[in-house]
């Protein structure tokens, strides 16, 4: 009886106060960055022991390598929940005509971005404390963009659908890091490599081609919150070009040096 009466309790407190529907976008974002610490120590624990050449790495490399970890595990969350809402959830279909497509939202939805919010200001702070080491001056403006139009999405409500269209890009980063990985193991003239080239172009095409959807509704905004969200994927065009020249040099030198 007690459990029991310890469970309800301790439900009661879920549903009453961490997960009250003005409270989820805080509770998602206080639960992210604690995340985001959990994947970064397991990082560091996993790899001195799987992989022989992280003793090796400088300090900076062994945070950069965590880093990353902390990335791909959101890249890898936060693309396929964006997948579900574009394209299999309810929420955003046509044929609901209860409110416009701009002003729709969930519980689940919201709590997501909160999720990712999280995630940019974990990074964020990371990027900060050991500048210039795991990013410059771009990656700064990158998320303080990204935080203010997924923040603004999140606590308005407003246009999470092109929100999650903008946040389809995130499925870049795996093979981004998947490169860097492979490039520290020294796998850089392998088929791996190679293959991660290839499938990182593939990944750029699908991440532009949801991006130039977001800014061609530049014409439909009707509020500052719109306006923000459609802010964001044209600097992610800006910064995809540029790392698209560079994978398009890496696979390049890579099937030269195969041949």
């Amino acid at each position: 009886m007690e459990v029991k009466s310890y469970q309800s309790q301790a439900e009661s407190l879920l549903k009453e106060y961490i997960l009250a529907d003005p409270l989820v976008p805080y509770t998602s974002i206080v639960g992210s960055i604690f995340a985001c610490k959990m994947v970064y120590d397991l990082a560091q624990l996993i790899s001195a022991v799987h992989f022989k050449s992280y003793s090796s790495f400088s300090n900076i490399q062994r945070v950069e390598w965590s880093n990353r970890a902390i990335s791909t595990v959101h890249a890898i969350f936060i693309t396929a929940m964006s997948l579900y809402f574009v394209f299999w959830s309810d929420l955003f279909l046509d044929n609901q005509l209860a409110s416009l497509i701009t002003f729709r939202s969930s519980f689940l939805s919201t709590f997501t971005l909160g999720v990712s919010v999280g995630y940019f200001l974990a990074d964020l702070g990371m990027i900060i404390w050991f500048y210039p080491a795991l990013g410059g001056m771009e990656y700064v403006i990158h998320h303080l963009l990204s935080i203010a139009a997924t923040a603004c999405a999140m606590l308005t409500r407003e246009a999470q659908f092109y929100t999650y269209m903008v946040l389809i890009s995130e499925t870049t980063t795996p093979g981004i890091n998947l490169r860097w990985y492979l490039d520290k193991a020294g796998m850089k003239r392998s088929r791996a490599y190679l293959i991660n080239g290839i499938l990182m172009f593939l990944a750029w095409l699908v991440a532009e081609a949801s991006n130039c959807f977001v800014i061609d509704q530049v014409k439909q905004c009707r509020t500052c919150v719109q306006i923000l969200v459609f802010s964001v994927p044209v600097v992610l065009f800006i910064m995809n070009a540029v790392w698209f020249s560079k994978i398009v040099k890496g696979l390049v030198k890579t099937l030269a040096k195969q041949q």
